[in-house]
């Protein structure tokens, strides 16, 4: 296992090479929301491939004015879905 600093460093170099999106359905409008983990960033679209467009333009206006060097090598979309059972 790391030590503390080893992890802190694994966990920042990560974040830097991609930012992660949770995903949610509309449920009001329909619909998908984004929003970025760890960054101002959040999106809103139709469709997923609109969503997918979306946030790459999102990403880019975000990270675009600091150079490739701070722009992120993936972009994560990570889809969460609420689902209540009767009992």
């Amino acid at each position: 296992m790391l030590s503390f600093p080893e992890r802190l460093f694994v966990c920042e170099l990560t974040f830097m090479e991609e930012v992660i999106f949770e995903v949610r359905e509309d449920e009001v409008d329909g619909g998908f929301v984004a929003v970025a983990l760890g960054h101002s960033i959040a999106t809103e679209a139709e469709t997923l491939e609109e969503l997918r467009e979306m946030v790459r333009d999102a990403v880019h206006c975000h990270f675009g004015d600091g150079g490739a060097d701070r722009m992120p090598k993936v972009i994560r979309l990570h889809f969460v879905r609420d689902e209540a059972l009767a009992v």
